[in-house]
């Protein structure tokens, strides 16, 4: 591995963010991966790649998203201003789109077939099939059977968008196990298929090349924030699963004195087998692919998770999270479901705007420490919208 602590940006030629990441996959599948890879950097530079890749994101996915200040709800808990990046604005509802567009025009140009997908919260499989119909190629998104269940208006949005929705029935019926079942289907060929992986996790080249589809978020949020307030945020807060909306707002200011935040899943509590709270107590491992930090058992085997959020019950994370964990740029903490619907509810009802419930756990943690940064400026990442969440939070709380 040839890269230095702080070169903390970029991995190496083989894909390592300093021990995390890499290709732990059968050999016959490295030769594939490194054709992505390799189309990949054919085209990312290209500047026909950019300009379509540009008009889309303005005139089909409506960016910049605004970065707005939540003045009721900063003035509710006094101490620290909030600001919000409104990824939920983005057409499917979330910053999901960001890479599902690039992932859809490079397998398209690369001659694929089908793309396959897993998807936990819906966002993912909603934005992906988005693109397939944009670009017109066949899609397949594996889902959890109890994720189905909670997120039935995202299923309906696939479905009517031309996708085709897998039932995953096995294990917990969750995110982890839609990803070995689109993994599984992936295998049958291929050359042929292309695996829109959903986050910044899987083999290299996925956890690089989904993380450069998303910083365009802290590209637009560093710009738009000094606009605003004429400097820097002070702290930046995102919700942390795989990771891919945290890392996409984190990137731009890495080199920046800026603290970085993720918030993880305590679901109903860091002391009980209910949560997914990898980076706090997992270890480093290897799953789907790559190194990174795992919630493991004795012998290797990922455990159970459980999050309120579907698109966070993943019991791993991006190998280069786990590499900013290791080296202490970013701070890692948790919320748990009772603080994710607190913050749901206050967001909604302060402000006018309904958070998905992956984003609620990072305005639960600001909402715990704004009161003791008076003068200071936070910016959370609210990469979701809570349309899909309303029908479970309204049956949860008999509202």
């Amino acid at each position: 591995m040839n890269q230095t602590p702080d070169n903390i940006n970029s991995p190496t030629t083989e894909g390592f963010f300093g021990a995390y990441g890499g290709q732990e996959i059968p050999p016959e599948l490295k030769q594939v991966m490194d054709e992505i890879y390799h189309s990949y950097n054919e085209i990312k530079d290209s500047d026909e790649f950019k300009l379509e890749l540009h008009d889309l994101q303005r005139h089909y996915v409506g960016r910049p998203s605004p970065v707005y200040f939540c003045r009721r709800l900063s003035a509710q808990l006094g101490g620290a201003e909030i600001y919000l990046k409104r990824e939920d604005l983005n057409h499917t509802g979330a910053h999901k789109i960001n890479h599902c567009l690039g992932e859809a025009l490079l397998a398209k140009r690369m001659g694929k077939t089908k793309i396959l997908a897993e998807t936990g919260a819906g966002q993912h499989g909603v934005a992906l099939s988005a693109a397939c119909a944009l670009v017109g190629i066949e899609c397949e998104i594996h889902m959890g059977a109890v994720d189905i269940a909670k997120q039935a208006p995202n299923v309906t949005r696939m479905k009517i968008m031309g996708a085709k929705v897998i039932s995953v029935e096995r294990g917990t019926k969750t995110l982890k196990d839609a990803v070995d079942s689109a993994f599984e289907e992936y295998l049958r060929d291929p050359q042929h298929f292309f695996y829109a992986i959903g986050s910044v996790v899987g083999p290299h080249p996925f956890p690089q090349m989904v993380r450069d589809f998303q910083q365009i978020v802290g590209i637009e949020a560093r710009q738009q924030f000094q606009e605003m307030t004429g400097e820097l945020p002070d702290t930046l807060v995102a919700c942390i699963g795989g990771g891919s909306n945290a890392i996409g707002l984190f990137t731009a200011f890495l080199d920046d004195d800026v603290e970085l935040v993720g918030v993880e899943p305590a679901g109903l509590g860091l002391d009980t087998p209910d949560h997914a709270a990898t980076m706090t107590l997992g270890s480093p491992g290897v799953l789907h692919g790559m190194r990174c930090y795992v919630l493991q058992d004795d012998a290797g085997e990922p455990l159970p998770v459980y999050s309120i959020a579907s698109g966070l019950d993943y019991p791993g994370v991006g190998p280069q999270h786990s590499h900013l964990k290791d080296i202490g740029r970013v701070n890692y903490h948790s919320a748990t479901d009772s603080e994710c619907i607190e913050a749901f509810l206050a967001l909604s009802r302060t402000e006018g705007i309904i958070p998905a419930l992956e984003s609620a756990h990072a305005v639960a943690y600001a909402m715990r420490v704004a009161p003791q940064m008076p003068g200071k400026r936070i910016l959370i990442n609210l990469s979701g919208r809570g349309d899909k969440d309303i029908d479970f939070v309204a049956k949860k709380l008999n509202l």
